[in-house]
């Protein structure tokens, strides 16, 4: 972004756009405008969902990015937008190497326990298992981790990746052994729109008896549930944060509640947790809610130093603490840019 002049960037931030495939598809061609006069040799792309086929970076070419196109139902909201900055910068540097990176590559090295659905085997087999998300993000707090450590990975880890997308994963010696997105990108913890972990017999009876389409449930659990479902406002928690509205509260309530159960779901995982550490929007950066989730999990001796946390240091718990506590920005950009 230093070689784009500021007041073009702002221009840009004053459009509007009908929908957000149709602001991305703009952002994209606005990008290789500016950066049509460098010289580009890998163009890296970050793809959601590896389904089973990809578990490393690969090159992409027309049998690539149909495999993509087969896993649009497995992630609606990201993998369209994915495919289009594809086609965007494929057409605008035809010469420069082309990699996707798959956020769900990390997790391939989870036991098969994990990666398994107590369903009949020929469904597993047509791919209906759980996969991981928010790999590369993990990849990288696995990588950075020991620089705030003394030079050392603790042995059990739990990285909590917490903003409008939220997971968690369950790091052992470096590897993720288990983690809370399992098939797709709606599990889980509760996120901005999306309603995290559901009884699939409540989505039955979404079909079944109150006589929604599969595109209407779809939407309803992608872009209506979460935090915006909860509050009835907003999705964002810097607005659900800021607001005294009992609703917001809830939200807000109901997330820590989640995130601590997961968080200590991934514990029995890993037989116990030497570290933790919060990365993502939210997580790196909200010390409520760092707070509040090490507040209720203070029964483990977790115990948080209060000026550390505002001031959102890398180390945020005490000496006292039994279990060592982290905020870490991660770079997705920087275990893509390692795979050119």
């Amino acid at each position: 972004m230093q070689n784009i002049p500021q007041q073009a960037v702002d221009a840009f931030a004053q459009l509007t756009f009908s929908t957000l495939t149709e602001a991305h598809h703009a952002l994209s061609q606005w990008l290789c405008r500016f950066l049509s006069s460098l010289s580009i040799a890998t163009v890296c792309y970050r793809i959601v969902h590896g389904g089973n086929q990809f578990n490393q970076p690969v090159r992409l070419d027309s049998d690539v990015i149909q495999a993509i196109k087969s896993l649009i139902p497995l992630a609606p909201l990201h993998q369209p937008i994915g495919l289009d900055a594809i086609e965007v910068f494929m057409a605008s540097f035809p010469d420069a190497t082309h990699k996707a990176c798959f956020d769900t590559a990390f997790h391939r090295s989870m036991p098969r326990v994990a990666q398994t659905f107590a369903i009949p085997k020929h469904m597993t087999a047509a791919g209906i298992k759980p996969y991981g998300f928010h790999g590369l993000s993990y990849h990288y707090i696995a990588t950075v981790l020991p620089d705030s450590n003394d030079g050392h990975l603790p042995a059990r880890v739990i990285i909590a990746h917490l903003g409008a997308g939220a997971s968690m994963c369950a790091l052992k010696d470096g590897k993720s052994i288990a983690s809370t997105m399992t098939f797709t990108p709606l599990d889980g913890l509760p996120m901005a729109t999306r309603c995290g972990a559901i009884d699939a017999g409540a989505v039955l009876y979404m079909a079944s008896e109150l006589k929604l389409t599969f595109a209407e449930i779809s939407e309803l659990l992608n872009q209506q549930s979460g935090l915006l479902g909860l509050s009835a406002n907003s999705g964002d928690f810097r607005t659900l944060l800021s607001s005294n509205d009992k609703d917001a509260l809830f939200a807000i309530e109901y997330f820590v509640y989640r995130a601590c159960r997961e968080m200590t779901s991934l514990m029995g995982a890993l037989q116990g947790v030497d570290a933790i550490v919060f990365t993502g929007g939210v997580g790196a950066n909200s010390s409520h809610i760092r707070q509040q989730i090490c507040q209720q999990l203070s029964w483990l001796g977790i115990a948080i130093q209060a000026d550390f946390n505002r001031a959102n240091n890398v180390l945020i718990s005490g000496e006292n603490s039994a279990i060592k506590v982290f905020a870490i920005n991660s770079d997705e950009e920087v275990m893509m840019a390692s795979s050119a």
